[in-house]
């Protein structure tokens, strides 16, 4: 009996036991959400305001803004979020940390969203 709750352990040991992600995945979830944003910009961008008028043309607009405005928002937090250590290394306090912070956001979603 006491051999099944050791083996038992040991199992939940190696089932439970942390994995590493691999070394390119930051940079690889980036290049996929930066290129899911593009796209669905791109889209938003080549579609006419005529087309408005009938219901079903929404679909696709409506559809490329949900994928916009998901995957650049992702990427943004992805992006500020990399630079933490340094803005936190460069803070004097939490307010002048979380000033940095908003500002960080601020100018990476004018990148992502392509806002002048």
């Amino acid at each position: 009996m006491n051999a099944e709750y050791s083996d038992f352990e040991s199992l939940l040991r190696r089932a439970l036991a942390p994995v590493e992600p691999p070394a390119d995945l930051a940079e690889r979830m980036e290049a996929r959400l930066a290129g899911l944003t593009e796209a669905a910009q791109d889209e938003l961008e080549a579609w006419e305001l005529g087309a408005m008028r009938d219901p079903r043309n929404w679909v696709r607009p409506v559809a490329a803004g949900a994928v916009a405005a998901t995957a650049g928002s992702a990427l943004v937090v992805l992006r500020v979020r990399a630079t933490h250590r340094r803005r936190r290394a460069a803070a004097r306090n939490p307010m002048d940390l979380a000033a940095r912070t908003v500002n960080d956001v601020a100018r990476e979603a004018r990148r992502v969203f392509r806002i002048r």
